[in-house]
């Protein structure tokens, strides 16, 4: 006979149930709540400069420049002091600068470099249009680096990356439930990357958002190599939590501190700190020096680009140890707890559970269970109870225990055969459906041996 909900429970475990039940399905979207509001409304609301840094041409201009920017606007520029207007210009093209002003009474002229940012460029040239007209002059501005002809407002390289950071955690997700290998999974994950690097570059090039420079697509490539095998490595140690984990990394954080959307040194501290750590911000740094600087401050993101590929595979490495460490526990032991299988499965896959050692009912998934007992009650140890799926393909196999119990779990919620064999019988057959989250009982009563009677289901 098949019946659902086990035993009656009391009130207070009916709540507790339910609170579990509502916070395992409400985290995430929670998550994304409070997380836009957090790590976007924050830091892009309003949005101003902090420490940009602008270069004046000598020294007495340099203290009067700081002197009147300190008193207007504090902690918004961080004024350096240039030898001449040659030395000055070369900082912004060396980006030892975002801006350089060179104080000439004649003819105050500030060069820009509109790559780093069209909204970073119309606060410095509002902020010094400003303080030169205060002083009865006339602003004269220089763009030296201008953005590429089809990205006037200085974003499209930002978009462009950020397709490759957000499907590269994606892929994973989608991954982590193919019945692949280990090994299997990080090629696949590698040749995508490789064919959505060439894929982007090709559309960049095609939208003049980027230049003839092929270079940009390693640096694609390793952005998006990074946070796949940082989230692939990562779903061993926070198993179910991996979503949220990698759109708290890679989206909520990566974003807002990334500086593409809104230059980075207009959003708060907390995401200015981030923006040199996150593989966003950084490959956007590389791209911008490979694109627009002639190869000035690729340095450093490289490296950390790198550093975060190297994560990945620490992750990756510490966690396959860690499984088979595991397999070989279990190989070991009398009567496994849980079955082997690969760890960086989110959805937990068909398995066997041990009556007793893991109570069955305890399961948040789909479950099956039951006993096998004579038609006078004695329990039947030793029955072999296989699971078959719709298809006829064989989901999991076990055995009663002394008690006659048997269990399953991590079920599909679709129609499954269960066939119990056992030891001078007929085999006895029935067909259920597990329902998420409930416990699908399935007893067979077979003909006590002294009977000799036909076994029934």
């Amino acid at each position: 006979m098949t019946e659902e909900t086990p035993e009656p429970r009391g009130r207070g475990a009916a709540l507790a149930d339910l609170a579990r039940t509502l916070a395992g399905g409400l985290w995430f979207p929670l998550l994304f709540f409070f997380g836009f509001l957090l790590c976007y409304a924050l830091p892009f609301h309003n949005p101003t400069p902090h420490d940009v840094r602008v270069a004046v041409s000598g020294p007495q201009a340099a203290h009067e420049i700081r002197a009147g920017f300190d008193k207007a606007s504090p902690g918004a520029f961080d004024v350096v002091t240039a030898r001449s207007p040659a030395d000055a210009r070369r900082k912004v093209l060396d980006r030892d600068t975002e801006a350089a002003f060179a104080a000439d009474a004649r003819r105050p002229t500030l060069y820009l470099a509109k790559a780093e940012g069209a909204l970073l460029e119309q606060a410095v040239t509002t902020a010094f249009r400003t303080a030169v007209e205060r002083g009865g002059g006339q602003l004269t501005t220089v763009e030296l680096v201008p953005t590429a002809p089809g990205d006037t407002s200085g974003t499209g390289l930002f978009y462009l990356t950020m397709s490759l950071n957000i499907s590269a955690y994606i892929s994973v997700m989608m991954l982590i439930r193919a019945h692949l290998t280990r090994r299997g999974k990080l090629l696949t994950l590698a040749c995508l990357s490789a064919f959505m690097s060439v894929v982007a570059y090709a559309i960049g090039r095609g939208l003049d958002i980027v230049p003839d420079e092929p270079l940009g697509i390693l640096y694609l490539f390793l952005l998006s190599q990074a946070v796949a095998w940082v989230t692939y490595g990562l779903v061993p140690f926070v198993k179910q939590f991996i979503p949220g984990v990698a759109i708290t990394l890679f989206v909520l954080l990566s974003i807002p501190s990334s500086g593409g959307a809104i230059p980075y040194q207009m959003v708060p501290a907390f995401f200015r700190a981030l923006h040199p750590v996150f593989p966003l911000g950084n490959v956007i740094e590389a791209l911008h020096g490979i694109f627009s600087f002639d190869g000035k401050g690729v340095l450093r993101p490289t490296l950390v680009l790198c550093a975060w590929l190297l994560l990945g595979l620490l992750l990756v490495a510490v966690g396959a140890v860690l499984a088979r460490r595991k397999e070989h526990e279990r190989a070991g032991a009398a009567v496994p707890e849980e079955p082997v299988e690969d760890p960086a499965l989110e959805a937990p896959v068909p398995h066997a559970v041990t009556p007793g050692a893991h109570d069955p009912f305890g399961e948040r998934t789909a479950v099956l269970g039951g006993e096998v007992f004579y038609d006078d009650g004695r329990p039947v140890p030793g029955v072999f109870i296989t699971v078959l799926g719709h298809d006829g393909h064989q989901l999991l196999k076990t055995v009663t225990d002394e008690e006659g119990r048997w269990g399953a779990a991590g079920l599909p919620e679709d129609w499954v055969s269960v066939l119990a064999l056992a030891k001078g019988h007929r085999p006895a057959a029935s067909r259920v459906l597990p329902r998420e989250g409930r416990v699908t009982r399935q007893d067979f009563v077979l003909a006590a041996p002294s009977a000799h009677a036909v076994p029934s289901a």
